[in-house]
């Protein structure tokens, strides 16, 4: 990652938490703990933020305070043929007048494309989503209420009574921080909150996760691993992650990610 990528998330992280831990912004950019410290004594020179003790914080701390985890503009670029070709295969499952909630995420997003062709209802908390739908399909698009969290480009409520509880979906599509045998991992309590009432409104729980989501881990578990369904992963899931799933008894779905990769320079010419 570039040195002005860096910084760039580094101070739209300082904006988001009251002080960003030099381990929140390595895990943010794959960059090494020095890497990230000498950013900081940059940015802190540049009087872009302020350097304090273990990380980092906002010079004019902000009022409202956002969620933990990397920016979607960020994650949207990361493992792209993979997440494409697992939002086919997502998509493979519904058809026409089916009821479908999608989470927002950077892999549900990728459904947006193959979605065009069909006329469902979608309940989304994603404003990406509801935005392309709109444009590009005849899809009915129903959005949840809330406060729109800009870094992660989702719409989240803390209440219990809104519309979340008026929809009732054949399935559910969503991604995840990480996926273990505890079950599914999100990295803020806020994003697990909101998401546990949307599963609760589908008869199926289908996840959608590139390989590398069997390999990281969050303190924070949204669901144990009986509640889902079908799992959508590329063909770089391992024996033993194969085996976990299996003994859960969820269905795996495998969507080689190399055939994607051709029908991706199709998509983006």
């Amino acid at each position: 990652m570039h040195e002005s990528e860096r910084h760039r998330i580094i101070q739209s992280a300082v904006q988001d938490r009251p002080v960003a831990t030099v381990a929140d912004l390595v895990q943010m950019t794959g960059a090494s703990e020095a890497t990230i410290r000498r950013d900081i004594a940059t940015l802190h020179v540049q009087k872009k933020l302020r350097r304090v003790r273990g990380g980092a914080e906002s010079i004019a701390p902000p009022q409202f305070v956002g969620l933990a985890g990397r920016p979607f503009s960020v994650n949207e670029t990361m493992n792209i043929a993979a997440k494409r070709a697992i939002a086919r295969a997502a998509v493979d499952l519904c058809e026409d007048g089916d009821a479908i909630i999608i989470n927002g995420g950077t892999t549900t997003y990728q459904m947006v494309h193959p979605l065009s062709a069909r006329r469902c209802q979608v309940f989304t908390n994603s404003f990406p989503i509801a935005e392309h739908l709109l444009k590009h399909s005849k899809n009915t698009i129903l959005l949840s209420g809330g406060t729109i969290y800009r870094e992660q480009n989702i719409i989240l409520s803390p209440f219990d009574n809104d519309v979340t509880r008026n929809f009732a979906a054949r399935r559910m599509f969503m991604g995840a921080q990480g996926l273990s045998p505890l079950g599914l991992m999100e990295a803020d309590p806020l994003l697990i909150q909101a998401e546990q009432k949307l599963i609760g409104q589908a008869d199926e729980l289908v996840v959608l996760v590139d390989s590398s989501k069997f390999r990281k881990r969050s303190s924070l578990i949204l669901c144990p691993l009986s509640r889902i369904q079908t799992v959508i992963t590329d063909d770089g899931i391992t024996d033993r992650e194969a085996a976990m799933l299996a003994s859960a008894e969820i269905r795996l779905i495998v969507a080689p990610s190399g055939a994607a990769g051709r029908e991706d320079a199709a998509l983006d010419a």
